[in-house]
């Protein structure tokens, strides 16, 4: 399993440790990946060749309780912001961008409210499932129990996701398939890509590897209310949503003040696999201003 070059975690001031992975070229600009849920710090390594020809140095992270990270009791969204920015502080990494897919992008936008002055760039592809967003649209209401399980009633989620891990585990191609047929058409034939299988396989693997406290407090948190409002984000977000997608781009969209939404026709929920290239590059073209070297 190629996991980069970090499999060491740093130590954080409270004593947890915080898995991350490098990609791409680990001299260039520094991005920050948030995975989806559930997911790893493994998931960047989708982007490991087209990160290092553009000259980005993608850093993929493993958020409590998954991977390599310790689990924090009552974590919220902006709880996130202080870890990346100890692991910043220990790589020595002045400002970056941050890039969040699907679960991922709350926590770009917990970023974008608490330290706008670091950034260089806030991207989120595939917004999750918002809270607030209506329902009735075709394929929500599987995911929206999901989410109304892990957040409404712990114990049964732990259960749930305690089930998923093993089969996670036990069953990989099975769990994956079983993911494909929960989404779009569009999706599904991402998932029949043999490279793009091999990657969620090591990355789910990752995800379990303490177990499904992770995975199910995540999703809790997901199946929430934010825990602030979107419209006081003042830094800029830029968004891609696909328009097969029963998520809430549009509603985040709308909400987001500075939000620049692409919404990619004959798109689903994994339109990063089809669209990598060009997202990254238009990031690195958005993160021109150089990473300064932090001393403290």
């Amino acid at each position: 399993m190629n996991v980069g070059n970090s499999e060491q975690p740093i130590r954080l001031k409270d004593g947890r440790r915080l898995g991350y992975a490098e990609y791409g070229d680990r001299q260039g600009t520094p991005l920050f990946y948030f995975n989806g849920t559930p997911g790893s710090r493994i998931e960047a390594r989708t982007a490991d060749g087209i990160a290092g020809r553009l000259g980005i140095r993608l850093i993929g992270t493993d958020r409590p309780g998954y991977g390599l990270s310790d689990f924090k009791e009552g974590r919220t969204f902006l709880d996130w912001p202080d870890d990346v920015l100890e692991l910043a502080q220990a790589l020595r990494i002045g400002r970056f961008g941050v890039l969040g897919f699907s679960g991922g992008g709350p926590h770009v936008a917990a970023c974008a409210l608490r330290i706008p002055e670091r950034l260089t760039v806030a991207a989120i592809v595939s917004c999750s499932l918002l809270h607030d967003s209506p329902e009735g649209v075709d394929g929500i209401r599987q995911r929206r129990l999901i989410h109304g399980i892990s957040s409404r009633a712990p114990v049964l989620g732990w259960l749930a996701w305690r089930a998923i891990a093993m089969a996670a585990r036990r069953f990989p191609r099975l769990m994956i398939s079983r993911m494909g047929g929960m989404m779009s058409e569009p999706d599904r034939a991402v998932l029949s890509r043999d490279d793009v299988r091999a990657l969620f396989i090591d990355d789910f693997a990752e995800a379990f590897r303490q177990g499904a406290r992770g995975a199910a407090w995540d999703m809790a948190l997901v199946g929430r209310p934010w825990g602030f409002q979107r419209r006081d984000i003042g830094r800029e977000i830029h968004l891609w949503h696909g328009e097969e997608d029963t998520n809430a781009g549009r509603v985040a969209s709308r909400e987001i003040p500075n939000c620049r939404a692409t919404f990619l026709p004959g798109e689903g929920h994994l339109l990063f696999w089809n669209h990598t290239e060009a997202i990254l590059h238009r990031l690195a073209e958005l993160m021109a201003v150089p990473a300064r070297v932090s001393r403290g």
